[in-house]
């Protein structure tokens, strides 16, 4: 199988992962869900001079494309990290590790690049509901390429 079909299906369990992570978070926790993919996709929308509507209509379209966002991604960390193991098997922790990592930076550099958000100024509580999602991305991610690889 090729790479770019492993790295996709190993992405996709990952994000699958991570959202479920999230959710068993904001359900323990009783946390709303971040604002965050939104106000990306906003912020996106206006750079590049894109109307998303108005009002309900556009803040569903901004959800929805959040949503998609993260997929992007998943998927994205997963091909890189395909693409960088293709040759040499990185130990589980290691490809563990660097597939956290990717998720991780893929997803809050961005953001910090827009302005939308700040790692630097973020509470542990933060960093704990950031890291324990992307966590269960690379351990998730990690196992199906491994899976798929073999």
């Amino acid at each position: 199988m090729h790479t770019l079909v492993k790295s996709l299906i190993a992405g996709a369990a990952g994000t699958s992962a991570l959202n479920l992570a999230s959710y068993l978070d904001m359900a323990v926790r009783a946390r709303g869900a971040s604002s965050t993919p939104r106000r990306a996709v906003a912020r996106l929308s206006d750079l590049a001079g894109v109307s998303l509507g108005e009002g309900e209509r556009a803040d569903h379209r901004k959800e929805a494309l959040g949503a998609l966002l993260g997929y992007t991604t998943g998927a994205g960390a997963a091909l890189c990290y395909g693409l960088l193991t293709s040759r040499r098997r990185p130990p589980c922790p290691a490809g563990v590790l660097a597939l956290t990592a990717l998720a991780m930076t893929g997803s809050n550099a961005p953001l910090t690049a827009l302005g939308v958000t700040n790692p630097r100024e973020w509470p542990a509580s933060a960093w704990v509901s950031d890291l324990l999602p992307h966590l269960a991305y690379g351990v998730t991610a990690y196992a199906a390429y491994e899976l798929l690889r073999s």
